[in-house]
């Protein structure tokens, strides 16, 4: 990585986005010109338009991929960050291994489902046990994707899930203990507000949500599981643009 910053004339950051930019916008390149990216010492080399026509079109693409850099580039830092972070959450998966993770989850959700029954109306207590059964299922599919391997699984199913292992606990927690409250359940409604505000405006959808839904009680842990797979799969596309760019060793 630091050799071919140098070799691409500059050192330290900025050199080391430069390599990034280069490889991001050669593997856009090769979507539809072949011998594009990582071409500079090959044999053959790197493939160049012949024909009018063809220059056209590689310019054109290649100002496109340009412009897309503007917004890929950001989301491939942040992929950087979510890597190293996803990496410490493998690893400890991986030691704990299918049967730990999932015994940890059952403890963890047992002991809530405990303190529901012993603090709600039963209506809310089976609530909140359907929920501990869904973090418990959560946690051993996204343990049993991970382990399985390959880069669109793991997009696709594992880290959806893993996201809903990790936001349903809190959740549930501020269900069973008013303490919580403040700190996770609030945060939630603002959060419901804004999405409807500013992302579900379109077709009249937070409209809908409004007049058939009461976001309350068990409701929260609902929202949060709706968030769990978009997030993953954003996080899962971030992290893959991130090995695009800087494969892990």
């Amino acid at each position: 990585m630091s050799t071919r910053a140098r070799k691409s004339g500059g050192g330290g950051i900025v050199g080391a986005v430069k390599v990034d930019l280069e490889r991001l916008h050669g593997a856009w390149m090769e979507i539809v010109f072949p011998r594009q990216r990582g071409r500079g010492h090959s044999v053959m080399g790197k493939w160049e338009p012949e024909t009018p026509l063809q220059s056209i079109a590689f310019r054109v693409w290649s100002a496109l991929g340009a412009l897309g850099l503007v917004v890929l580039y950001p989301l491939t830092v942040l992929g950087f960050a979510t890597r190293y972070y996803a990496k410490k959450l493998d690893s400890t998966a991986t030691r704990l291994g299918i049967v730990g993770v999932t015994g940890t989850a059952v403890v963890v959700w047992g002991g809530l489902t405990v303190l529901a029954r012993i603090q709600l109306p039963f209506d809310a207590f089976l609530a909140v046990a359907a929920a501990s059964v869904a973090g418990v299922l959560a946690a051993a599919l996204a343990a049993g994707f991970s382990k399985a391997g390959g880069r669109g699984l793991s997009v696709t199913l594992a880290y959806p899930f893993a996201m809903t292992a990790i936001f349903l606990p809190p959740v549930v927690a501020a269900l069973v203990t008013p303490s919580l409250e403040a700190y996770v359940l609030d945060p939630s409604y603002d959060l419901a507000v804004w999405v409807l505000d500013n992302v579900l405006f379109i077709g009249g959808v937070n409209e809908f949500l409004r007049t058939n839904y009461e976001l309350e009680g068990v409701a929260y842990a609902g929202m949060w599981l709706g968030f769990s797979f978009p997030l993953g799969w954003f996080l899962g596309f971030i992290i893959a643009l991130a090995n695009l760019v800087r494969p892990s060793e």
